[in-house]
């Protein structure tokens, strides 16, 4: 059974960093596409980022280029989210979610229509 569980939450101060955790179980990670999502309170979910399957390329938004980085751990069947340079408007539940089908890749235009399986999300609150 194919599932992704969200860590890493919590409150930050603008500037500040935070490193979400993707825990993937039923499927071995490396084989699979992971993206990185977004939704905050009126606002339509976003792609922020994700990570190819097959050769590890990796995709930012705009908003969030130079100031996320997206990384893949295989031994701990994880994926990373570092946030760094926070800014109020980070403030949302970060998804992660997958294809749930090995060698399916996205990008950040494909990801939200490719992505079938999801997590819990963890809520991200950038405040002074």
């Amino acid at each position: 059974q194919v599932q992704v569980v969200e860590s890493g939450g919590g409150l930050v101060q603008p500037g500040g960093s935070l490193r979400l955790s993707c825990a993937a179980s039923g499927f071995t990670l490396r084989y699979y596409a992971i993206g990185w999502f977004r939704q905050a309170p009126g606002k339509e979910r976003e792609g922020v980022s994700c990570i190819s399957s097959s050769d590890g390329s990796t995709y930012y938004a705009d908003s969030v280029k130079g100031r996320f980085t997206i990384s893949r751990d295989n031994a701990k069947n994880t994926v990373y989210l570092q946030m760094n340079s926070l800014k109020p408007e980070d403030t949302a539940v970060y998804y992660c979610a997958t294809p749930g089908a090995p060698f399916v890749d996205m990008t950040i235009a494909t990801m939200t229509a490719m992505s079938h399986y999801w997590g819990q999300g963890t809520q991200v609150t950038v405040s002074s």
